[in-house]
């Protein structure tokens, strides 16, 4: 299933996604749900849009936390002249740098290195902790797709990344949650980022040195996750440079899309 968080032009609401790919009675629209899904029961309200008429946005907006994953692939970190880390490197981004699909990516006038890195992202569905390696199926809602946006100038000399990872707009996530794939699906997608048309980012998850359940583990022991909190877990190789007039995607097989402009400041 495909969940959706989208516009009207009214408040914000969630749906479920169904594409002509599916083969169903009503492709490429998406069709309205009561409430919150990460929050409370919901059930269809019969109302049904095409999706070309709605704006969708970001599919959830944490409301505790994003946490994010570092130098999780290999050839990444070496890339980067980093060391392959032998616990998780994880790092906090705020719910202010979540954007949603087609939102502009802000380049800030406080960098001159702007980076993308595409990357899976997991959402959680209910309030966890110390979450055991055979409970993990069982906090996981879905996974949707995430940019990593990253100041790359200002990692270094700041000594900590919270401008680096964490300014607004650097966390686009999209365009959807989809909850069918199974942990070992979600190991086995492949990632491609694209810079207008240049293919930059094209792996595996399968390569990330620390599994989904590994991070879900790890993450757990020593913070509580909520229901919307969302694990980055890392970035393939072929990270690099994305200029205001660009437009970068990411797109994970069996998730979709995500799409962004950037723009400058002000």
């Amino acid at each position: 299933m495909r969940i959706a968080r989208f516009s009207t032009g009214s408040d914000p609401q969630y749906g479920i996604v169904e594409l002509a790919v599916d083969g169903g009675e009503h492709p490429d629209t998406v069709a309205a749900l009561t409430g919150d899904p990460l929050a409370t029961k919901v059930q269809l309200t019969g109302q049904r849009f095409p999706l070309a008429d709605v704006r969708l946005l970001a599919p959830v907006i944490p409301r505790s936390k994003v946490v994010a994953v570092g130098r999780n692939y290999a050839e990444h970190a070496a890339e980067l002249g980093n060391e392959v880390p032998e616990t998780p490197l994880v790092f906090l981004k705020p719910n202010t740098s979540v954007i949603g699909p087609e939102d502009a990516i802000i380049y800030p006038t406080y960098t001159k290195q702007l980076s993308y890195e595409g990357e899976l992202a997991i959402v959680i569905g209910r309030i966890c902790k110390e979450v055991p390696a055979e409970r993990v199926p069982e906090v996981i809602f879905g996974y949707t797709i995430a940019n990593d946006v990253t100041a790359r100038d200002l990692q270094g000399p700041d000594k900590q990344w919270a401008r680096a990872k964490g300014s607004d707009t650097f966390c686009p996530l999209g365009p959807w949650m989809v909850t069918h794939l199974s942990i070992e699906e979600a190991e086995n997608l492949m990632i491609t980022t694209t810079v207008d048309d240049e293919r930059r980012q094209h792996d595996s998850t399968r390569l990330m040195l620390h599994k989904i359940v590994d991070l879900v583990v790890y993450i757990s022991s020593f913070t509580t996750l909520l229901p919307g909190d969302v694990i980055l877990t890392g970035t393939p190789a072929g990270v690099g440079p994305m200029e205001v007039g660009q437009r970068v995607s990411v797109e994970i097989d069996g998730i979709g899309t995500l799409s962004n402009p950037v723009v400058a400041a002000g």
